[in-house]
């Protein structure tokens, strides 16, 4: 008798995504997204596929999200790590994600090269616009950012402050809800 595998519990799957918080000055580029009735920033990234290595995900969800080279970029550091345990809307088994955002610096002139959108492919093969927009990172706390690191940005001494726990709180049931 052949077993019917079982669905796998929420959680029990571990997916990594790397991010990146973008500065060009004081500026950082996140991205806007518009979704029926609600709006959330997310920093530039996605998921790192089976067999990937952490930067080279990391630098391929750049060029692919803001044309960006990171060879062109100052930095590269890793800032925060946030655990995600939230269960989400849909028949899936939520996985538990890590979040590695990573820290880089541009110019000006090169700022101007990136793109002004993204385009994010969905299910059906349409795709969800994701507009670019440069925030002033001190004016973060308040933005719906996903991961929610808004507050943590906002108090930043200035873009290069030494980060001395990479360790967000984790996101959580208890602490976020999808909108």
């Amino acid at each position: 008798m052949t077993k019917t595998p079982a669905t796998p519990a929420p959680f029990s799957r571990i997916k990594i995504r790397t991010g990146a918080l973008v500065f060009c000055g004081d500026e950082v580029a996140l991205i806007r997204r518009d979704r029926g009735d609600s709006t959330h920033y997310t920093p530039p990234g996605g998921n790192v596929e089976d067999g990937e290595d952490l930067h080279q995900a990391l630098a391929r969800e750049l060029v692919e999200e803001l044309g960006l080279d990171t060879a062109a970029a100052e930095g590269g550091d890793l800032m925060w790590v946030i655990d995600q345990r939230v269960t989400r809307p849909g028949p899936t088994p939520p996985p538990r994600k890590l979040h590695l955002i990573y820290r880089f610096h541009i110019s000006p002139g090169l700022r101007a090269t990136l793109a002004v959108q993204e385009l994010d492919e969905l299910p059906d093969g349409t795709h969800e616009v994701g507009v670019i927009e440069w925030i002033d990172y001190r004016k973060t706390a308040e933005l719906p950012i996903f991961p929610p690191i808004g507050p943590a940005l906002a108090v930043l001494a200035d873009p290069r402050a030494t980060i001395t726990d990479a360790a967000l709180a984790a996101v959580t049931d208890a602490n976020y809800t999808w909108v």
